[in-house]
């Protein structure tokens, strides 16, 4: 291929779209700091998404690291969630001064198995951030039992769940909190950006001091807070892809379907399939090989990609508890089932533009691999 093809492409309004969203901008030069952009997009999400509040952050890991300490956990607290995620979930935890605990995954949906947490309760733990895996929701319903059986706070690691629902209820309403990353690689993106979805109001000032400053008036500083604000061009991003969500789903469905169609059925492969009750927001296209059956490996595959220009992510590799700046505080052969499908999942690109004829190019590359096991 003349271009190469990246595992994700931002999705974009047009030049004049955008242009017209921010053209006040140059009136007001309120460019920062909660101004008009910034209260109409949270206006926009909280309709959206059917929640009372949503407060917007410049980036998903703040807003997961801010909603951490916002629930006022006990330092060293005892926190489970799972391994197969991205650095951030893991690290918002650690630098809120609590502890991981790391439950392995289920082998269909790669969510956190809900089978296998009670067990891991101590008299410690405070709190369980599961992780919606590519657009993949947990059992939210075993989830909220747990934890209101323990007296448990529950907070999501969203990232990958925009625009998903469960029996027609957004995934921004389970749990004590939601956090949602809206980084240019995801399905609804505000350039960077992210934000805490909750019902609980005390919330909305503790959120609001912590990444501001704790500033609360000119002459008014009540808490030590930090910097975590969304800008008015991130806001404006924002508004505009929000108007396009529903056609950028369905393209990627699109794409998605393609997939499908062309590698289910094929031996040492294995997709994931859509999940009863849940309205998916077709956020990734992960794609896990046995090399026994397949004849060659997910890093081959990958390799095979790479050389015909196409970028795919092994993705999530390596387990968040087998990270150098964790070395020797975990076991990952307490995590079997995680670390048996990051050593063999894939990927590949995905996108709203992403044309059906690129798709079979991918898929005829993928399974030219598979000769060797014919």
């Amino acid at each position: 291929m003349a271009n190469n093809i990246l595992v994700t492409r931002s999705s974009m309004p047009s030049f004049e779209e955008y242009c017209e969203e921010i053209k006040e901008l140059w009136d007001s030069h309120w460019l920062t700091n909660m101004g008009a952009k910034h209260k109409q997009l949270q206006s926009d999400l909280e309709k959206f998404l059917g929640v009372p509040n949503v407060v917007l952050y410049t980036n998903g890991h703040l807003a997961l690291e801010n909603v951490l300490a916002a629930m006022n956990l006990p330092r060293n607290g005892e926190v489970i969630t799972t391994p197969f995620t991205f650095a951030s979930t893991t690290h918002a935890i650690v630098r809120n001064n609590l502890k991981p605990v790391f439950c392995d995954i289920r082998k269909d949906d790669y969510t956190i198995d809900v089978s296998k947490i009670e067990s891991l309760i101590t008299d410690r733990t405070c709190a369980i951030v599961p992780v919606h895996v590519y657009g993949n929701l947990c059992d939210v319903n075993e989830i909220q039992r747990i934890a209101n059986k323990y007296g448990l706070k529950v907070i999501y690691d969203a990232a990958h769940a925009f625009g998903v629902k469960y029996n027609g209820v957004s995934t921004a309403c389970f749990g004590d909190a939601a956090m949602f990353s809206f980084h240019a690689t995801k399905v609804f993106n505000t350039i960077e950006g992210g934000a805490v979805c909750f019902s609980d109001n005390t919330l909305v000032q503790k959120l609001n001091d912590m990444k501001n400053f704790g500033i609360r008036g000119p002459e008014i500083v009540e808490f030590v807070g930090g910097n975590a604000k969304m800008n008015e061009f991130q806001a404006a991003m924002g508004i505009c892809n929000l108007r396009h969500l529903d056609e950028e789903i369905a393209k990627r469905k699109a794409a998605v379907e393609r997939y499908r169609e062309r590698l289910s059925g094929i031996s040492g492969i294995k997709l994931c399939g859509d999940q009863a009750g849940v309205e998916p927001n077709y956020a990734y296209m992960p794609v896990v090989f046995d090399e026994l059956e397949f004849g060659a490996s997910r890093n081959e595959v990958f390799n095979a990609l790479a050389e015909n220009g196409i970028g795919a992510r092994k993705y999530f590799y390596p387990l968040t508890n087998t990270f150098d700046c964790f070395h020797g505080a975990y076991d990952v052969n307490e995590t079997p089932i995680a670390l048996h499908i990051s050593k063999r999942v894939l990927t590949l690109p995905l996108y709203a533009d992403l044309s059906i004829e690129t798709v079979d190019k991918i898929c005829d590359i993928v399974l030219s691999c598979k000769r060797a096991a014919d």
